[in-house]
């Protein structure tokens, strides 16, 4: 889901200054992103997609089929469809069609969200009309792939929604603290298992809003349900997402840089728990360091730990606010005035 959330924004912007643009969401068959982009009345396509891992594994062999496949499904695409522009925040369905519109002479446009530039970025980068980047660290990155970049921020969605309607809609009819826990769109194991470890800690009349995940069983939370009956379990929200933020108080949830950029336009208190060992650690850490969020780590954190935080944060309204604020100051977000500039100087560029 992580390159998704961008790509949303940046279709909303389109939408508002260009209303008759037509769009086109090129991603996976069996992808959580289908359900999310359908919902916004976007056209969707699914085509292949190989993933390249920089390791063995029998999987790569599979996947090289994939790959070419993609890039004949890609070509076909963008030979039907004549796109002004591409754009892109990642993810290796979106390999074969930058490669292939470059060959073309198709503008594209790549964008880095994560501290870390992943493989599938590494190799649009090269090819890329222009890139652009979140963070203002990864200019010298980018520009070492010889690449024309440039800082914006990252893209978010208006997600503001009146907390009121909001509560209401998830059945929350009192003022009892709200608190949010999430591990992205396929789900998170170890957050689940966290999150219930601490339910029976946390006192009875707060409320937890669990996003379990579209890959997880909504049927192991069923017990959790019958001792905490303020406990709300889903598998995954939509657009629904925004009145889920605008109920909860505090957040839990892992490092992806998309949900990052949410919670800093949002200005929400939130406690990270990242991937151990991936990048989400480093998209975490300034951000920890400058204490605009509390990070866990996922091997050492019990249930005990996570329910102490959650109730040191509840107890603290000032220390929340004041969270939100630094999160927003420190991870700038990308204005509809920038993205719509970036997309009618590319298309321009086709023209």
């Amino acid at each position: 889901m992580g390159p998704v959330t961008p790509l949303l924004a940046v279709a909303e912007a389109i939408k508002k200054a260009h209303p008759f643009c037509a769009l086109l969401w090129v991603g996976t068959k069996h992808g959580p992103e289908k359900y999310l982009v359908e919902q916004t009345g976007v056209r969707y396509q699914a085509i292949s997609a190989g993933k390249l891992r920089r390791y063995f594994s029998i999987k790569n062999i599979f996947d090289i089929f994939s790959l070419g496949t993609g890039f004949v499904q890609s070509y076909k695409l963008l030979k039907k469809e004549k796109p002004d522009l591409l754009i892109t925040a990642g993810g290796f369905v979106s390999v074969p069609l930058h490669l292939v519109a470059s060959f073309l002479h198709i503008p594209t446009w790549v964008h880095q969200q994560d501290a870390v530039v992943g493989l599938a970025n590494r190799i649009m980068a090269a090819r890329a009309t222009l890139v652009t980047t979140a963070l203002e660290e990864n200019i010298s990155k980018i520009k070492l792939l010889g690449s024309r970049a440039r800082w914006i921020g990252n893209p978010v969605r208006d997600l503001r929604r009146d907390p009121d309607v909001a509560r209401k809609q998830f059945g929350i009819s009192d003022n009892e603290p709200v608190i949010l826990a999430m591990g992205g769109g396929t789900g998170a194991l170890r957050i689940n298992q966290l999150v219930l470890e601490a339910l029976p800690l946390l006192p009875k009349t707060w409320h937890l809003i669990h996003l379990v995940g579209i890959e997880r069983s909504a049927e192991t939370c069923v017990k959790a349900q019958e001792i905490f009956s303020n406990y709300h379990v889903y598998n995954f929200l939509g657009p629904e997402m925004a009145e889920a933020y605008a109920t909860a108080d505090i957040v839990v949830a892992r490092g992806g840089f998309a949900t990052l950029t949410e919670l800093a336009s949002l200005k929400k208190a939130a406690i990270l728990i990242p991937i151990s060992g991936t990048h989400q650690e480093i998209n975490v850490e300034p951000f920890a360091k400058a204490e605009a969020v509390i990070e866990l780590d996922e091997v050492v954190a019990s249930g005990v730990l996570l329910a102490e935080k959650i109730k040191e944060l509840v107890s603290a309204p000032d220390k929340c606010l004041l969270m939100g604020d630094r999160l927003n100051h420190v991870l700038p977000i990308a204005s509809d005035e920038k993205i719509i500039e970036i997309v009618n100087s590319l298309v321009s560029i086709s023209g």
